[in-house]
C-alpha cells in the first residue's frame, strides 16, 4: 500500500473502527460529563482535539529521538504526562483570553483533560503500535482528536433530545445516559474487523 493510502485508512480506523471512547472505553469522564449539551460538546472536542494531537505528535517524537534506546526510556510515562498538562494549559490560556463564556461553561472539565485517559491511552498506542513514522503518527493523533469530538457531540444529540423524551423517572439522568452510551458503543462495535 502507498503511503497516502495508509493514512486515509489510519485515520479512518481511528475514528471510526477503533474510537478511542466508543471501542476502547477512554475517556469517559469528560464524555459523560460534558456531553449535556452540543455547543459544550463541540467545545471540548475541539479542545481535545488540539491537546491529542500536540500531545501525540510530541511524544512520539520524544520517544523515538531521545528515550528509546536510552536508560532513560523508563520515564516514558512522566514525559507523556508532562507534554499532556503543558498542552492543557496551551488550550486553557487560550480560552480563557479569546473565549471566556466558553472557558467558564467547561468549568472543572477543562483541567480534566490533562488527566483525560483518552490522550495518554493514544500517546501510549502510538508507541505501541509500532508506528515508525511521524505523518503516521500526526495523522493518528488528529483522528483520535476527531473521534472523540464525533462521539461526543453524537452523545450531546441524543441526551438533548432525551431530553424531550417521556423517559421513565427511574431511569432519568444518569441511568439513561449509560444506556445511551452502552448502546452508542455497541453500535460502534459492528464496525470491528472493517480496518485494522
Amino acid at each position: 500500500m502507498d503511503t497516502v493510502t495508509t493514512l486515509v485508512l489510519g485515520f479512518i480506523s481511528i475514528v471510526v473502527v477503533n474510537n478511542l471512547v466508543l471501542t476502547k472505553f477512554l475517556g469517559i469522564c469528560p464524555y459523560l460529563g460534558v456531553s449535556g449539551r452540543i455547543d459544550m460538546a463541540f467545545g471540548m472536542g475541539l479542545a481535545v482535539t488540539f491537546v491529542v494531537t500536540l500531545s501525540g505528535t510530541l511524544t512520539w517524537l520524544i520517544d523515538h529521538l531521545i528515550l528509546m534506546g536510552t536508560p532513560f526510556e523508563v520515564t516514558r510515562y512522566v514525559c507523556f504526562i508532562m507534554v499532556i498538562a503543558g498542552a492543557v494549559q496551551l488550550v486553557e490560556m487560550y480560552l480563557r483570553k479569546f473565549f471566556p463564556s466558553l472557558y467558564d461553561s467547561f468549568g472543572i472539565f477543562l483541567p480534566l483533560i490533562t488527566t483525560n485517559c483518552a490522550i495518554l491511552g493514544l500517546c501510549l498506542f502510538i508507541n505501541l503500535w509500532g508506528i515508525d513514522n511521524l505523518a503516521e503518527a500526526v495523522v493518528l493523533s488528529f483522528g483520535a482528536g476527531i473521534g472523540f469530538t464525533m462521539a461526543i457531540c453524537i452523545m450531546a444529540g441524543i441526551r438533548e433530545n432525551l431530553n424531550l423524551a417521556n423517559v421513565p423517572e427511574n431511569l432519568q439522568g444518569a441511568p439513561i445516559t449509560l444506556i445511551t452510551a452502552g448502546l452508542l458503543s455497541l453500535a460502534f462495535m459492528g464496525f470491528a474487523g472493517m480496518i485494522r
